[in-house]
């Protein structure tokens, strides 16, 4: 259900983007981004550092969208986005006790010190190419198509992404011992 919420703002973009333009799609995931936050806070009382972070900058990028009317500064928000996120994952190798996946993941999976720092850089490496694959089709297609990859691109290689990050984990998962006794 959180991926399906986190991912609403975007599919909203998309949609405003199709009926009406570039900048009333920017206003409605400017807002629906708002609302899932708001939300969010209502119903845990917190909001994670993430949310926070890309509220900040769509409310940065997307206003100065809307204020100079230039469609550029929303097409660069993903990529922003995504390299800050890679730039924290990176200094997590170097900076405290653990790596951000493994602040995130740990509660649901036991590894070694190395494959947190292995699973780290993936993330990483998958951040820093998501945003190059932004401006990649940023600068190299039409708008249309950047939008179209802003959703189903961009979605895709999440999967795919996911996909991969599980196959890599499913090597360290531990099949639960099955008790001898009354079998």
């Amino acid at each position: 259900m959180k991926l399906l919420t986190d991912f609403l703002p975007i599919l909203l973009f998309f949609i405003a983007y199709k009926l009406f333009d570039i900048y009333v799609a920017t206003a409605v995931a400017i807002a629906a981004t708002f609302l899932h936050v708001a939300v969010t806070w209502l119903k845990t009382r917190k909001v994670a550092s993430m949310q926070l972070v890309t509220l900040a900058i769509l409310v940065v990028f997307g206003g100065l969208t809307l204020y100079l009317h230039n469609e550029q500064f929303i097409q660069w928000k993903p990529t922003v986005i995504n390299w800050i996120f890679g730039v924290v994952f990176l200094g997590s190798q170097f900076f405290g006790e653990k790596t951000v996946v493994e602040r995130l993941m740990s509660a649901q999976i036991d590894l070694p010190i190395h494959i947190w720092r292995r699973l780290n850089l993936g993330w990483v490496a998958f951040f820093l190419i998501m945003g190059g694959a932004n401006l990649y089709t940023m600068y190299n297609y039409d708008r249309d198509t950047w939008v179209n990859f802003k959703l189903f691109g961009m979605l895709g290689m999440t999967v795919i992404f996911l996909v991969i990050q599980s196959l890599f984990l499913s090597r360290y998962i531990n099949e639960p011992k099955k008790s001898d006794a009354g079998d």
